[in-house]
């Protein structure tokens, strides 16, 4: 089981290499963390605790802390969706953390939803389901040469930190 101070040391690392920072509001921080932990109990991965997910690893692999949209959140906004990171500004007291709006693509949280909404209605968790559905594709990352799996390419490289746009689809022939 994990414990919530390693959800902290997770995310104290996750901040350092990114050039992020944590929500300086500890109380809130804390909150956070406690939704990180219970998400993984719940359905094995630490799933974004502001965004709602399937339980379906590949239909949820954008949201798992910290999240494909944490980075362009951060750096056009100042803080990520929940506010677990911020930008420098924001650390040290000089803009508060804010509301800003949902970058996940629709058609995702869409299908999320719909996963998740008998669950819902039954106040349970949501069961996993099977992921026919998901189209997955090998990205690589033609400035560093990153490989990953899925439905489209992080809108940042998580080595080199270069934009979406420097990802090429594998194709084979």
């Amino acid at each position: 089981m994990t414990t919530l101070e390693e959800v902290q040391r997770r995310a104290e690392s996750d901040d350092k290499t990114a050039g992020c920072y944590l929500n300086p509001d500890l109380a809130f921080l804390k909150n956070l963390f406690a939704g990180l932990k219970e998400n993984e109990e719940r359905y094995g991965y630490p799933s974004c605790p502001c965004r709602l997910a399937t339980g379906v690893l590949e239909q949820d692999r954008d949201i798992v802390c910290p999240c494909d949209y944490r980075d362009p959140d951060v750096e056009q906004f100042g803080n990520c969706y929940c506010a677990l990171y911020v930008n420098k500004a924001v650390a040290e007291g000089k803009q508060p953390a804010r509301p800003i709006p949902e970058r996940r693509p629709v058609d995702k949280l869409e299908r999320t939803y719909k996963a998740a909404k008998p669950a819902l209605a039954a106040k349970t968790p949501a069961k996993p389901q099977p992921a026919s559905t998901t189209k997955l594709k090998l990205w690589y990352c033609k400035q560093c040469g990153y490989v990953c799996y899925r439905e489209e390419p992080p809108y940042v490289c998580p080595i080199c930190k270069a934009k979406r746009e420097m990802f090429a689809e594998v194709t084979w022939k």
